[in-house]
C-alpha cells in the first residue's frame, strides 16, 4: 500500500508539473508573474516529495556502515 501512496505522489506531482492552465493570468502581488509563484510553490513540493521518498522507499541495503563491510585496504602485503 505504502509504494502505491509513492507511486501516486509522484504521478501526481509531475501531472502538476504541467502547469498550462495559468500563463494567461495576472500578476500576483503586482510584480510577481503567476508561473513563477506556481514554480517557486511546486519546487517546495517536489522538495517534500523527495523527503517523503527517501524515508519510505530508500533501499536500506545502501545504510550498510562501512564497519560492518571486510576492509580491503588492511591486507597483508606478502
Amino acid at each position: 500500500m505504502k509504494r502505491v501512496l509513492l507511486v501516486a505522489m509522484v504521478l501526481a506531482v509531475y501531472v502538476l508539473h504541467q502547469d498550462f492552465w495559468n500563463w494567461k493570468s495576472a500578476q500576483i502581488v503586482g510584480f510577481l508573474p503567476i508561473g513563477l509563484a506556481y514554480h517557486a510553490a511546486y519546487s517546495f513540493l517536489c522538495a517534500g516529495m523527495m523527503f517523503l521518498l527517501v524515508k519510505f522507499a530508500w533501499p536500506e541495503h545502501l545504510e550498510v556502515e562501512e564497519s560492518h563491510l571486510p576492509d580491503s585496504t588492511q591486507r597483508e602485503v606478502h
